[in-house]
């Protein structure tokens, strides 16, 4: 795979004016409006299903993993997780935060960012409208406000009192009411990781051939399970996977500082992948701006040792855990959009990331 090089200003008119951004925009709409809590995603596994079928492409279902296949299958291979975080009822009027109820920490070791960060932001879901819908159909069950959070600690969990859904059963998925707001410089809603659902159904849309997996429990800390599954009975090695996911900051400033975010490891592996040089030398002849997230990392940790306060994970991620576990069968790299308001309905991405973002992907993976 080769990039040309332009001019600041030329690179600059095509990520602006990328083709079918609006399009983009009407897709990734409709997927925010299908909820896909952790644990119950089957009805959003279903809808994507249609979707590529309808723009033919083959598809295949397996237990916690969709698996879509163009023309050309080797000509690329994506993967992005498709679970998005909510509320799960586990009792007479009882809501946990679906992530880390008792039955889904098996996998979670502590240092993912999810599991740093949730307890922190639970303030920001107080009176937020939630939607509780059949785990298998999708089809709705009623709404409800959130009244209270709070710590328990006995579970080490969030629990939630939520007025107008005291009629749940146990195991009822309960997902935050979300639609995409767009302004002129951001879009807004829970993206994390719809957003590159959408991401790779515009590419289906404009020509991509390769494959995709679309995978579920992320942010419990499982979806490697599932895609290296695959690999594994499929007899497949690669050294050029591409995760496609978001990537938390405090602030907008933060954020605004760089248009996409690449990384050289996780917590558990280092990315040893063709695609990282590729997609960093792209970048450089571009003009598009990127950071590592793990040298970001590396930063803050320096000064949080000198003030003795606790040091950051590196973070624990899907592609961290698939070349650790195979033993480096598996390698590739990730590449992900900043955002702010990580896991609520008001999490953003700016729009020239979003647009920088579709524009590496459509150079890479469509021939012209």
């Amino acid at each position: 795979m080769k990039f040309r090089k332009l001019s600041m200003k030329r690179s600059r008119e095509l990520i602006d004016n990328v083709q079918n951004f609006s399009d983009f925009l009407d897709t990734l709409k409709q997927l925010i409006r299908v909820p896909s809590v952790i644990g119950y995603e089957h009805s959003f596994f279903l809808y994507l299903k249609r979707e590529l079928e309808e723009l033919g492409i083959s598809t295949s279902y397996y237990d916690g993993l969709l698996v879509a296949q163009g023309s050309e299958p080797n000509s690329g291979l994506l993967s992005a997780h498709i679970d998005r975080h909510g509320l799960v009822c586990t009792g007479p009027n009882e809501f946990q935060f679906a992530a880390f109820q008792t039955k889904n920490r098996n996998d979670l070791k502590g240092n993912s960012v999810s599991e740093q960060t949730y307890q922190q932001i639970s303030s920001r879901f107080l009176n937020q409208q939630v939607q509780a819908y059949e785990p298998w159909s999708g089809s709705y069950l009623g709404i409800g406000k959130i009244t209270d959070v709070y710590m328990c600690e006995e579970i080490n969990n969030l629990m939630f009192k939520i007025e107008g859904l005291h009629h749940l059963m146990p195991g009822t998925p309960i997902a935050f009411v979300d639609k995409l707001d767009v302004s002129e410089d951001l879009i807004w809603a829970q993206l994390d990781n719809v957003l590159s659902a959408a991401f790779i159904i515009y590419l289906y849309q404009n020509g991509y051939k390769g494959t995709a997996f679309f995978t579920a429990q992320e942010e419990a800390g499982r979806s490697w399970r599932f895609i290296l599954d695959w690999f594994a009975k499929n007899n497949i090695s690669t050294s050029e996977l591409l995760v496609l996911d978001t990537s938390p900051y405090n602030s907008r400033d933060e954020a605004d500082l760089q248009d996409i975010v690449l990384r050289n490891r996780d917590a558990n592996a280092k990315f040893k992948s063709p695609l990282l040089k590729l997609l960093k030398n792209f970048c450089h002849k571009n003009n598009i701006v990127f950071s590592c997230k793990d040298a970001y990392i590396q930063e803050k940790n320096k000064i949080l040792k000198e003030s003795n306060k606790p040091l950051l994970s590196l973070g624990s991620t899907e592609l961290g855990r698939i070349i650790k576990e195979s033993k480096n069968k598996i390698q590739g790299t990730t590449i992900q959009v900043p955002t702010t308001g990580y896991h609520t309905v008001e999490e953003t991405a700016s729009i020239k990331s979003v647009k920088s973002m579709l524009y590496i992907l459509k150079s890479l993976y469509i021939k012209n």
